[in-house]
C-alpha cells in the first residue's frame, strides 16, 4: 500500500498543511523542516497526487508554447532547439510543457489561444516570432495570463522576455561582407510583420549606409523562412540583369536554400557569391560550404524564457524581466572565411 501525505505528517508530528506546503516549496516553511519533509517523503516512497495538488492550488503545473507555423515547423532546427530548451527548463522545475502548432495570424491560431486560456489549460505561455503589432501579447495581457516573449513588439505593452540585438549584429555582418569586397549585397527577409524582419532589415540598411553602399530595392526580397522559400527567393535575385554578389538571409534555413540555388547557377559560394544566415543552428556549420552566420544561443534563450515564466507562475521574484543579447558573428567559408 502506498504511503499518503497523512502518513508522512503522522511520522513527523506535523500538520498535513505544513507537509503539503513543504513539498510545494512554499517559502513560509523553514528550510530545515522542508528538507526533513522531503527526505521523509522519499524514504516512505510517498508520491504526491498531482491532480489533487493542482486542484488545491488552482494550477495546472503546465506552461504552453504555440509554435507559429504549420506542423512542418517541428522539423525546423530553430524550433526544435527552442522547444528543447523550454522542455528541459520546465522539467527541472517539475512542470510540463504543452506544445501545439498553427499557422501564424490564422483563424486557427486565434481560436487555439482562446481555447487554452478559457479552459485554463496552462499557467502561462511563451511567445516567439513576435510581430510588430502582436495581438497575441495584447490578448494575454487583457486576460491576465502570465507570459513572456522572445523579441518585443512595437505595441505599447509591458515587456518581459529576451531580445536579440539583431540591428547591431546585422551592421557587423555587412561590415564583414564589405571588407571581403562584396558590394552588391541583397537582403532576403521573412514576413514584413515580424519584429525580427524589421530589426534585421533596419540593421542591413544601416550597415550599407555605413559602408557607403547604395541599397537597391531590387535586391530586397522576402520568403517564408524555409529552405524551399530561400531557394525560390534566391532564384529571383540571381535572375536579375545585375544580380547581387552577396545575399544576407534572415535565418540559416533560408540561407541553406539560397546556397543550393547559387550552386545550380554554377556559382561557387564563398568565391563568386557570399551568403550569410542568422541563428547559428548546428546544420549551418555542416553546410556546403559552412555558413557564415550570426549565432544566437537559441537553447539558452528558451531556458531563460521558461525560467522567467515559471518564476512568475510560482509567485517568485524575477531578477531580470528584460534581457538583451548580442549575437556572435561566426565567419565561415560561405563568405570566403
Amino acid at each position: 500500500m502506498h504511503s499518503t501525505i497523512r502518513d508522512v505528517a503522522r511520522r513527523l508530528h506535523l500538520s498535513i498543511t505544513t507537509v503539503s506546503r513543504a513539498l510545494d516549496n512554499y517559502d513560509d516553511v523553514a528550510e530545515s523542516t522542508r528538507k526533513l519533509v522531503v527526505a521523509t517523503a522519499r524514504e516512505m516512497a510517498y508520491v504526491p497526487n498531482r491532480a489533487a495538488r493542482q486542484l488545491r492550488r488552482r494550477r495546472t503545473d503546465t506552461i504552453g508554447y504555440i509554435l507559429p507555423a504549420d506542423s512542418a515547423g517541428f522539423a525546423d532546427p530553430f524550433f526544435s532547439e527552442f522547444i528543447a530548451g523550454l522542455s528541459d527548463e520546465a522539467s527541472v522545475c517539475h512542470f510540463d510543457l504543452l506544445v501545439s502548432a498553427v499557422p501564424p495570424d490564422s483563424k486557427a491560431e486565434k481560436e487555439l489561444y482562446k481555447r487554452w486560456v478559457q479552459a485554463g489549460k496552462v499557467d502561462g505561455i511563451i511567445v516567439n516570432r513576435s510581430r510588430l503589432s502582436d495581438w497575441r501579447l495584447r490578448f494575454l495581457a487583457e486576460q491576465g495570463v502570465a507570459h513572456v516573449s522572445m523579441e518585443r513588439s512595437l505595441s505599447r505593452l509591458s515587456f518581459a522576455g529576451v531580445e536579440v540585438d539583431s540591428f547591431s549584429g546585422m551592421i557587423e555582418l555587412i561590415e564583414h561582407l564589405a571588407e571581403r569586397g562584396f558590394k552588391r549585397i541583397a537582403y532576403m527577409g521573412g514576413l514584413p510583420i515580424l519584429k525580427i524582419d524589421h530589426d534585421r532589415f533596419c540593421g542591413y540598411q544601416a550597415g550599407l549606409e555605413s559602408a557607403g553602399i547604395v541599397c537597391d530595392p531590387k535586391w530586397v526580397v522576402h520568403s517564408d523562412m524555409t529552405s524551399e522559400g530561400g531557394y525560390h527567393a534566391a532564384e529571383t535575385l540571381l535572375a536579375l540583369a545585375v544580380p547581387p554578389t552577396a545575399i544576407v538571409c534572415i535565418n540559416d534555413v533560408t540561407a541553406i536554400g539560397a546556397m543550393h540555388a547559387a550552386r545550380e547557377h554554377g556559382l561557387m559560394v564563398g568565391r563568386d557569391i557570399g551568403i550569410t544566415g542568422f541563428d547559428g543552428i548546428a546544420d549551418a556549420a555542416h553546410a556546403s560550404p559552412p555558413l557564415t552566420t550570426l549565432d544566437q544561443p537559441i537553447y539558452s534563450i528558451a531556458r531563460q524564457l521558461a525560467n522567467m515564466l515559471l518564476n512568475m507562475v510560482s509567485g517568485k521574484a524575477v531578477e531580470k524581466t528584460k534581457i538583451k543579447i548580442r549575437p556572435k558573428l561566426l565567419i565561415r567559408a560561405s563568405t570566403g572565411g
